[in-house]
């Protein structure tokens, strides 16, 4: 064998062995994140199923490992735990940092709240928003979001604290159906994912989405814990700046957008077609905690008694962590 061939064939073992080094240090600094969804299919939550699909978060060096909750208090019992680091949910839980819970909010992800609406059984007679006055509605527990929700309806109506007989019966759409069949519930509060799947079956229908009442409430929020805070900070930049370049995906690609969350939600293409086109306005371009939304939930912590006095907001996110 020549000199030449021979120093041709060291030379490309040496960049070889490189190219392995390289890639092994990549893959070793990885982040592993444990992230929590407080709901398998809301809309605010599943971008971080359509960015680990794509790839989005392991080309910010993170490897991702996603769990559905069935409840916003449920993911944050994981992460006080420790087993989540990352939480998707709704802004609400911020009463619970409030409360001492070692998770802060990092990201307004989606501010407005049309991803939830007021759903109806199929064949109902109700067909308004004022036709519900003293009727049962569904929510999925007590202190909850959707409780809220359903309060602000009677608030915002005029109907009074009486206006409307909150049943507490869970998220699980199983159970709405069947309450729906007994007449167990007049209405329900629900993700509209779930609304236009039970359109598609004749079991269910949207009345409205809860955005024709209600303003701004940081809809869609991202959490860390205090513990993922100091201990890698990077990894929630990096997750922030996944998590937007996800959004931004979304907004240009609809098509692909709708087959990724229809394969995570088993809902057809056609429902969550319905769903990006109600939706994909919300989700926010800077994860910034705008005003209104912080003003709604500090009432909302008041109304539903989530606290004993009314909390001084700042101390419940940050925005440290957002892309520059």
């Amino acid at each position: 064998m020549s000199r030449i061939r021979l120093r041709c064939r060291v030379f490309a073992a040496l960049v070889a062995a490189s190219g392995l080094l390289v890639f092994g240090s990549t893959a070793y600094a990885a982040a592993t994140l444990s992230v929590g969804k407080a709901d398998s299919n809301a809309s605010p939550i599943l971008p971080v199923n359509v960015g680990e699909k794509l790839g989005i978060f392991a080309k910010h060096g993170l490897d991702v490992k996603i769990s559905d909750f069935t409840g916003g208090s449920k993911l944050v019992q994981a992460m006080t735990a420790g087993s989540i680091d990352i939480g998707i949910a709704a802004g609400p839980l911020m009463a619970l940092t409030a409360k001492g819970a070692p998770v802060i909010a990092v990201c307004n992800d989606a501010p407005p709240i049309p991803f939830i609406g007021i759903a109806v059984p199929w064949d109902s007679s109700v067909q308004s928003v004022d036709q519900l006055k003293g009727k049962k509605i569904g929510i999925s527990s007590s202190g909850s979001l959707t409780d809220w929700l359903a309060q602000e309806l009677a608030r915002e109506r005029g109907w009074g604290p009486q206006g409307i007989i909150p049943v507490a019966i869970g998220n699980g759409a199983s159970s709405v159906i069947a309450a729906f069949r007994t007449h167990a519930l007049d209405a329900d509060i629900a993700v509209t994912s779930n609304i236009f799947n039970w359109e598609e079956k004749k079991e269910g229908r949207l009345l409205i989405p809860v955005s024709k009442y209600v303003g701004n409430i940081a809809a869609g929020t991202i959490f860390a814990t205090q513990q993922l805070i100091a201990s890698q900070p990077d990894a929630i930049r990096n997750f922030l700046a996944a998590w937007l370049e996800t959004i931004d995906f979304m907004r240009k690609n609809k098509a692909e957008t709708v087959k990724i969350e229809s394969g995570f939600t088993g809902y057809s293409s056609s429902a969550m077609s319905k769903e990006y086109d109600l939706t994909i306005s919300m989700f926010s371009e800077d994860c910034k905690f705008d005003a209104q939304s912080l003003a709604n939930l500090k009432r909302s912590f008041v109304d539903l008694k989530l606290v004993d006095t009314s909390p001084d907001m700042t101390q419940l996110y940050t925005e440290a962590f957002l892309p520059r």
